[in-house]
């Protein structure tokens, strides 16, 4: 497995997501507000520069991006105490309880499906590995 290897099962992975995520909402956001709850989500107490030069969009982008997420209640900013001209964002305490409502579809009613599985055993493997390495990225 190579970088693009690895780009391609995310982009794979994330579909998948989203099928066993039917009324969550962030896949009808648009792409680059996406990417920036998720920039924000993993790099909490970022500024908006620091996510334009995570993600390559525009400022403008990314700073429209936080205002409406933060006007939904994603995302949380505040000025910078050391550099008042920066803002700060980080998603919003009400993220994990809104995600805890969200319905969602069993892993295994989408993985079986789109591997081409049907034994419930390997399914079950697969989404052990899976969770396995969630984990693992929990840890670092």
């Amino acid at each position: 497995m190579n970088g693009f290897d690895l780009y391609i099962l995310g982009r794979r992975l994330m579909r998948l997501g989203q099928e066993a995520t039917p009324s969550a909402g962030i896949h009808r956001l648009p792409s680059s507000v996406q990417l920036v709850l998720v920039d924000v989500g993993d790099h909490p107490g970022t500024s908006v520069s620091e996510v334009v030069a995570r993600t390559g969009l525009p400022q403008s982008l990314v700073s429209a991006a936080v205002a409406r997420l933060r006007d939904g209640g994603a995302l949380l900013t505040e000025t910078d105490p050391a550099d008042r001209r920066r803002t700060l964002v980080r998603p919003s305490a009400r993220i994990p309880a809104l995600t805890a409502r969200v319905a969602t579809t069993p892993l295994e009613d989408v993985l079986g499906p789109a591997l081409g599985l049907e034994d419930a055993d390997e399914i079950a493997h697969v989404v052990a590995l899976l969770r396995e390495l969630a984990a693992r990225f929990e840890r670092t």
